[in-house]
């Protein structure tokens, strides 16, 4: 009887499903899906910077801007956004990641709302200006969320190659997305596109992604320090990106500039102080972190140089219209998505972070170089497509590896932090170099025009200049990056020794979309 009853219960047990195989991967579902909410948030605060330049005729023109509060529309939402982007980095680690992304997201997307139903300059600036803290708050602790999410090497190569690809491609996107929008409807829509992503980011975000444990505020908040940061780092935003108009070495912008410079002396001052910092310095002493940020930023002033002075060259000189200048940095865009989803962490396998790195900053200097030699009536094909390849394969090669070097010797208590200062360097290198491209471009052009060239050619003449330099810089980059970013073997080649294993059998888009099936 005994040995019928074990026969038994032996049958039962075979018949149940392996709850825990089935528990597991609902958890694997989970995360990727959980992936693809936060690159699409991502995308959303991406898409903004470009979508909104294609539409700023159309809203001069219905709202009656003049040329100078017109910049506004632009610069308000920079400023806030680089202001909050460290402050809102930490608030993530100290309450919860989490709790910060969604709260960034229900407040760029009111602000979406705001936008698209302005009816005045007033109305429409203010709320650009609370669209910056939003779209700052959400993105500051993406990357930090990633990155706890998914700690195994191999799967956070996967998980940084689609928000790089977000990050680096979304740009292109909003030019084409912004052109259509503008044509076919008005510009109103360029916001209101907003409201839906928004709100299915957040339903499903509140779903899917898991909360991290917060440091607390027990030891109370540093609210001083909150205060100066921020004050520190929307002066300094405000002074780059008003360079443009006033002149870099203008006494408004170097008397701002040096207000930065000195609310951060107080700032870093205070933090070495006080008990419970909002940033602790340690952060700063993080050799992997601060290196490739700058690495990053000199990359950036490279690709920034790319986007902004090559849709004026195609627009001004070219004569392309909206559309077909989001069309011709497809090239751009496609290639950077074929590197990002597994052929960069192909190549970091078998060469190395940093010789990966160094491969992909070549490429964006080769494209620049060509873009420097491109003519009044230069053809598309193949001058500008190679130039745009060149830059969509350095930039999907480059993006991989910093980001993998960038947050290698962060803890994961100072994540946010940490994922803050990656997007600080992003957008105060990318204002600087914008600001400075812009006005060598602008001034070798008012020589080349007074000297009796045609309007054209001095347009093509100042554009050149500015690429040729901006080549430069991202030259640089190569050399920072070997000074700089030489790994210990316990940090990044760890995160590197297994990223062959996923990407040998298949794509990681293949995997991402068996995922999320």
């Amino acid at each position: 009887m005994s040995t019928l009853t074990s026969s038994r219960t032996e049958i039962q047990q075979s018949q149940q499903p392996d709850t825990s195989a089935e528990v597991e991967r609902k958890r694997e579902r989970r995360r990727w899906i959980a992936l693809a909410v936060l690159c699409l948030g991502q995308l959303m605060m991406v898409l903004d910077a470009t979508i909104v330049n294609v539409a700023l005729p159309s809203i001069q023109h219905d709202l009656n801007f003049s040329q100078g509060n017109l910049t506004w529309v632009i610069d308000g939402y920079l400023i806030t956004f680089g202001g909050f982007l460290l402050l809102a980095g930490r608030v993530g680690d100290l309450i919860g990641r989490k709790k910060v992304f969604l709260a960034g997201l229900v407040l760029f997307t009111a602000a979406s709302v705001l936008c698209g139903v302005s009816d005045s300059q007033g109305l429409l600036i203010g709320a650009r200006l609370l669209q910056g803290v939003g779209g700052a708050v959400a993105s500051s602790v993406i990357l930090a969320i990633i990155v706890t999410e998914f700690p195994e090497a191999r799967e956070q190569a996967k998980a940084m190659g689609m928000y790089a690809f977000v990050s680096a491609g979304g740009g292109s996107i909003g030019l084409l997305a912004g052109g259509v929008l503008t044509q076919s409807l008005d510009w109103h829509w360029i916001f209101f596109v907003n409201v839906p992503i928004g709100v299915f980011a957040f339903l499903a975000g509140s779903a899917l992604i898991e909360e991290n444990e917060g440091i607390g505020l027990a030891g109370g908040v540093d609210v001083l320090g909150s205060i100066l940061i921020t004050l520190a780092t929307m002066a300094g935003a405000f002074a780059i990106v008003k360079s443009s108009e006033y002149g870099l070495l203008s006494a408004r912008t170097l008397g701002v500039g040096g207000l930065s410079l000195a609310l951060l002396g107080a700032f870093l001052a205070l933090e070495a102080r006080v008990a419970n910092p909002i940033m602790p310095l340690r952060i700063l002493r993080l050799r992997m972190l601060i290196g490739s940020s700058l690495v990053r930023g000199l990359l950036v002033t490279g690709m920034f140089s790319a986007f902004f002075l090559g849709a004026l060259y195609l627009e001004r000189v070219l004569g392309y219209d909206a559309i077909d200048t989001g069309l011709a940095f497809l090239p751009l865009t496609a290639s950077i998505a074929v590197m990002s989803l597994g052929v960069a962490a192909k190549a970091m396998r078998r060469f190395g972070a940093l010789q990966t790195l160094a491969a992909g900053l070549a490429g964006i200097t080769g494209g620049l170089l060509l873009l420097a030699v491109a003519g009044v009536h230069a053809s598309y094909f193949p001058g500008l497509f190679f130039a745009f390849l060149l830059l969509g394969l350095g930039a999907g090669a480059s993006f991989l590896p910093l980001l993998t070097m960038g947050m290698a010797d962060a803890p994961k208590r100072d994540a946010g932090l940490a994922s803050g200062i990656i997007n600080v360097s992003v957008q105060l290198f990318g204002a600087i170099g914008l600001a400075t491209l812009g006005t060598i471009a602008t001034d070798h052009t008012k020589a080349l025009s007074a000297s009796g060239q045609a309007l054209d050619s001095a347009l093509t003449g100042g554009y050149h200049l500015a690429y040729v330099v901006a080549a430069v810089c991202v030259a640089f980059g190569i050399l920072a990056a070997f000074l700089l970013l030489r790994p210990p073997a316990s940090a990044v080649q760890q995160e590197v020794d297994e990223l062959e294993r996923d990407f040998g059998r298949a794509s990681a888009s293949a995997q991402l979309a068996e995922q999320l099936a």
